[in-house]
């Protein structure tokens, strides 16, 4: 009896072992496309960032969440909160549908005179504005079916209260009328809520964040309209010269320069009523300006109540593509964030461009790499291998005039990743044709580029790469390229290709990135 015993014992201690093997690799699988150091939802389906607001020593990152899939659905937002933009604490669930709808996108704002009224104990509370909508109404063909609510919490984000007399602002009619951006007016001591409806952009203004009142439209005959404009912002930039100017974020899906989803921006001026784009004549159809020539940047909004001491206008977008967002190949989890950049606002001969870089808080996830000086390379050399594809690469070389300035950046199953700089087509481009899984979108395998914002006798580059992601900062953030990819094994060798001749590199670094 006792021989049988510990037969029975060894074999189910085989099998609890062999079912650990069989977690342990099922959840390697399920993860390996998750970043190292961009914030992710902890599991399920995420898209654009909502509510982006700093308080009280706290980042607060809000998101379209749905926790019952990894394919989108009923909207709830997701909440994290970070000291640093960088590591990101999950929080619960901030707020749940109900009877007025789903949590669309919106945003939020510290009302700190109480304007609203909902404070407490002598503190004004967070405000966060945001659009239902209301699915059963949709079916029925109505057009009333989205509506700005609003909720508010006095404890730091930790709870909130819907307002129990939303709408605050109703439907007047419109069938797209989502995603509203809040901020306070200095000049006149008020708020502002700038709306998306349909082909264009309402503004809006109110003394306590509960009533508002309809100043203007904008945008029906400037930009892309080749789809919905959403998830609009508003807000000043100040250049290297001290010229101040307001900045108008639209995304717009589809309608992307490289298909799908993308955002759109304007450069002009704000009187509190109207904003008026500089040089209308760049805002056509055919001239929309871009954020991000990539394709994996949409949604973006910027970070409310950051302090003056800072001078940052940080900004964060959701990384994928409506394109096909829903079907990318990863299973416990979807989406992820791009990493925070500051915005900021570049002269650029007679007009303005708005220029991205990477926030420094970064550079705390920097481990010690290699460094190169004053390197030509006149066959394809590699450089570098990661240990586990979570990198950053800056490169400064001179510009060929001809040829090409390309790194490699690959894995043994044959699957590579190459972003570079096209000299002679005077051209930046990503390109992840073989960069690893692909089938679930036709589109997606392809090689991407845009043109030079500033042409230089130098070429800069700072690359970021974490796994399944690359982003592209060149000439100082003055040209972005966002991409996602899905490799089956982790993209660690960098390699420069010399494919037309020699590369001279004046000076290049590789740094491991940590969490």
């Amino acid at each position: 009896m006792r021989s049988a015993f510990i037969f029975f014992a060894a074999i189910g201690l085989w099998a609890c072992r062999n079912d650990q093997k069989i977690d342990l690799l099922e959840t390697k699988s399920a993860e390996q496309h998750r970043p190292i150091y961009h914030f992710t939802p902890d599991s399920m389906w995420m898209n654009d960032p909502n509510g982006l607001v700093f308080l009280d020593g706290e980042y607060h990152l809000f998101y379209q969440y749905y926790p019952d899939s990894t394919v989108w659905g009923p909207m709830h937002w997701g909440h994290a909160v970070s000291k640093d933009l960088v590591h990101w604490d999950h929080m619960p669930i901030a707020l749940y549908p109900d009877s007025l709808g789903w949590i669309f996108s919106g945003s939020a704002v510290y009302d700190q005179a109480n304007t609203s009224g909902l404070g407490k104990d002598g503190k004004g509370p967070l405000i966060a504005i945001f659009t239902h909508h209301n699915a059963p109404l949709e079916k029925t063909g109505s057009n009333l079916f989205q509506y700005q609510s609003l909720a508010y919490s006095n404890d730091n984000g930790r709870s909130w209260t819907k307002y129990p007399g939303n709408p605050v602002l109703p439907n007047p009619g419109i069938r797209d009328f989502r995603d509203p951006k809040v901020f306070w007016y200095d000049a006149d001591q008020s708020w502002r809520l700038i709306l998306a409806v349909q082909n264009h952009v309402s503004i809006y203004k109110s003394l306590n964040l509960l009533d508002w009142t309809l100043l203007s439209d904008y945008g029906q005959n400037y930009g892309s309209h080749k789809g919905v404009w959403e998830c609009p912002d508003l807000f000043p930039l100040t250049d290297e010269q001290g010229i101040e100017k307001w900045i108008m974020l639209v995304s717009i899906n589809p309608g992307g320069p490289q298909g799908g989803s993308a955002t759109q921006y304007f450069v002009g001026s704000f009187d509190g009523s109207q904003f008026i784009p500089d040089h209308p004549e760049m805002y056509t159809e055919e001239k929309a300006v871009w954020l991000d020539m990539g394709t994996d940047n949409y949604a973006g909004v910027t970070w409310s109540n950051v302090p003056e001491s800072d001078g940052r206008r940080l900004f964060i977008g959701w990384m994928s593509n409506w394109n096909y967002a829903n079907r990318v190949p990863t299973q416990r989890w979807r989406s992820a964030s791009t990493l925070p950049r500051a915005l900021r606002l570049v002269s650029n001969g007679d007009g303005h461009l708005v220029a991205s870089s990477p926030v420094s808080e970064l550079r705390s996830l920097e481990k010690e790499g290699i460094e190169l000086g004053n390197l030509s390379v006149y066959q394809d050399t590699s450089i570098y291998t990661s240990e586990t594809g979570a990198m950053k690469i800056d490169i400064t070389a001179v510009n060929p005039g001809s040829g090409l300035i390309a790194f490699r950046i690959k894995n043994l199953n044959n699957e590579y990743l190459d972003v570079g700089f096209d000299a002679e087509q005077n051209r930046y481009f990503v390109d992840r044709t073989f960069a690893g899984i692909h089938d679930f979108n036709e589109s997606f395998a392809d090689f991407f580029d845009t043109p030079v914002a500033y042409p230089h006798d130098t070429v800069k580059m700072t690359i970021y790469l974490d796994v399944a992601s690359v982003e592209l900062f060149a000439d100082e953030g003055k040209t972005v390229m966002t991409h996602i990819f899905f490799p089956s094994a982790p993209l660690k060798e960098v390699l420069v290709l010399a494919e037309t001749g020699n590369v001279h590199l004046l000076n290049a670094s590789i740094r491991e990135m940590i969490k």
